[in-house]
């Protein structure tokens, strides 16, 4: 080896250990993106393989010995409740709720530790699940522990005689300073919807879709003005499809979504836990199946707001009349506003207030087709939950409004077109949607195709002409606010004179 050999190679660079591409940047980003979306894929391996081994060691464990049930709740198809307590150990008398589940009680356990771990406020607290001793040749039921969180429901709030008001103490700490009416009856709403959809976004966030949201399965707490969701045995987890069983439906026909299914009642059967995770962001993005959840909390708003549709005879009256108008909420309008009742009347003056932001966020949570309907996340940032009746606040809400169901529009339309794609691709007999999905693009009829450009510019007009609308308006509103000022300025002018002409009299 040459001397001047040996100064060339120390003279040469250090390779690197680790360099940076833009494309492996943007590889990066996207498998991280993929990884972390709804409903988790990385999140998922680490509650599974992590969090759940290391809770087992953690948490207490109980059995049947230790504990005392007391009067009974409750009975349903899948099991009954009791009241319950401890009999000895650390947290001896705690009042305890105990169900008894005739089936499906190892897939509900497993979806309250999921909550438990991940989203602990948006259900009654999970305390422990056991199967009980056999006795008499048959194996036992399997019991599951809550804490007791309060013996009401949001059921029983609805049929309350001073519903809504009868929840302002606990809600907010006192009555509300507004006169009795529509005005006050819709701040209640709002904070009860908003936890609800609060609840539904935590839920959805980690995969679960419970598939039965009504007011029996929201517990109320008097004391804390918390509202909680109860009784996840319909739950199924599609982050690894437990629970989960193809053309197979659970929910209650009043309040459950047209589609009735969650998912296309083509997906097969969940694959072992770990590929079900890693496929799992892509069948939620196909099938939306957290908006089946979104339509059951829009219907418990229409009940909330209008008083004939809390009985069980007046919300099927209503599911029928829906159903003939095409699952449209505004021809529905039309229709019950030629001979409106009280109630009628009354619930339409709660959800037009603020221009109708309330009726605005109904429409997009009540709607046929389950990817038109707004998210729970998205309904949280509807402006129905931010304005405050401010001129200024009215007048953004709404243009958020029209850029929000313009926005809908434009992606129902992309995705309407893969949906057509995909009917035709091997599966024109069957496609690999609900029935609902199925009907549709069977009865829907064939449009001129336009090209991209005469596309986008026909988008543009329409929300152009939405923001006119918006702003004529806003503009209107300042007017007769102007107007109405004047004309009170001049009133206390005139009224500030009287007393000195009445003692001129004198």
């Amino acid at each position: 080896m040459d001397c001047g050999d040996v100064i060339y190679r120390s003279t040469l660079p250090k390779p690197s250990a680790l360099q940076l591409t833009y494309g492996g940047v943007t590889l990066l980003s996207l498998i991280s993106a993929y990884l972390w979306a709804t409903p988790g894929v990385a999140p998922g391996f680490w509650d599974m393989f992590i969090l759940s081994p290391l809770e087992g060691f953690i948490r207490p464990k109980y059995t049947q010995d230790d504990l005392v049930l007391g009067k009974k709740l409750g009975e349903g198809a899948y099991g009954t409740v009791y009241r319950a307590q401890l009999k000895t150990g650390k947290g001896a008398g705690t009042a305890l709720v105990v169900k008894k589940a005739s089936e499906f009680g190892a897939a509900e356990a497993w979806m309250n530790e999921r909550v438990r771990r991940a989203c602990p406020k948006a259900c009654a607290e999970y305390v422990y699940g056991f199967v009980e001793e056999k006795t008499k040749g048959r194996f036992g039921q399997f019991w599951l522990v809550w804490k007791f969180e309060g013996s009401n429901t949001l059921a029983d709030v609805l049929v309350a005689k001073d519903f809504p008001y009868s929840l302002e103490d606990s809600l907010f700490g006192e009555p509300q300073r507004l006169r009795r009416g529509p005005e006050r009856e819709n701040k209640i709403i709002q904070v009860v919807m908003k936890q609800i959809l609060v609840a539904l976004k935590q839920l959805h966030r980690i995969g679960i879709v419970h598939r039965d949201i009504k007011p029996q399965n929201i517990v109320y707490c008097k004391e804390t003005g918390q509202l909680k969701i109860i009784d996840l045995g319909a739950a199924a987890d599609l982050r690894v499809g437990i629970n989960y069983v193809p053309k197979e439906f659970l929910l209650d026909p009043r309040y459950c979504a047209p589609e009735q299914y969650i998912m296309s009642t083509q997906t097969p059967s969940a694959p072992p836990p770990p590929v079900a995770a890693a496929l799992s962001p892509v069948l939620w993005q196909m099938n939306l199946p957290d908006r089946f959840d979104v339509y059951s909390a829009g219907l418990i708003m229409l009940q909330m707001a209008f008083p004939h549709m809390r009985s069980d005879n007046g919300l099927i009256q209503f599911n029928r009349q829906l159903k003939r108008c095409g699952y449209d909420l505004d021809a529905w309008r039309e229709v019950v506003l030629t001979r409106p009742t009280a109630d009628i009347s009354h619930g339409f003056e709660i959800l037009d207030l603020d221009n109708g932001l309330g009726w605005d966020l109904v429409r997009a949570m009540v709607r046929y087709k389950a990817r038109k309907r707004i998210s729970a996340g998205g309904a949280l940032s509807h402006p129905f939950f931010t304005t405050n009746g401010i001129l200024a606040v009215q007048g953004v809400a709404e243009l958020r409004c029209a850029l929000g169901n313009s926005f809908r529009a434009d992606t129902d339309e992309w995705g309407q077109w893969i949906f057509d794609m995909m009917a035709k691709s091997g599966t024109e007999k069957e496609g690999g949607f609900t029935e609902a999905q199925l009907t549709d693009i069977r009865q829907k009829s064939k449009k001129r195709k336009g090209t991209l450009q005469r596309n986008s510019l026909a988008a543009a007009l329409k929300l152009q002409r939405k923001v006119e609308k918006t702003i004529t308006s806003i503009s209107e509103s300042a007017d007769e606010a102007e107007k109405q000022q004047k004309a009170d300025q001049w009133w206390d002018r005139w009224s500030t004179k009287v007393p000195s002409v009445q003692k001129a009299r004198r």
